[in-house]
């Protein structure tokens, strides 16, 4: 079982922001963010998004670092991996009526 990050290189809002993974299951994944006080809204179905100044603090807490080539590698092979095709917006509020 492992976490694993990517470098922060991914820009909004003005920062630079990282992926963080679980190769084995999306429980790891959620007890690893909980216990480093990551929002549950920087979850995206399969991976969490974190801001650049916590990938440090993340490494010291157990993240390994992967380029993101090796980390989109290791989450496809964890059968985790949802496609971007088959990613649906969020379920939104029914402006039709």
């Amino acid at each position: 079982m492992t976490i694993l990050i990517d470098s922060p290189r991914w820009p909004a809002h003005g920062r630079l922001w990282a992926h963080l993974v679980s190769d084995v299951s999306l429980a790891e994944l959620h007890a690893f963010a909980a216990a480093n006080q990551i929002p549950e809204r920087g979850f995206d179905r399969d991976h969490y998004d974190v801001p650049e100044e916590l990938h440090d603090r993340l490494v010291a807490a157990g993240a390994v670092s992967v380029s993101g080539h090796e980390l989109v590698r290791r989450l496809i092979a964890s059968g985790l991996r949802v496609r971007a095709r088959d990613r649906r917006p969020a379920p939104g509020p029914d402006l039709a009526r």
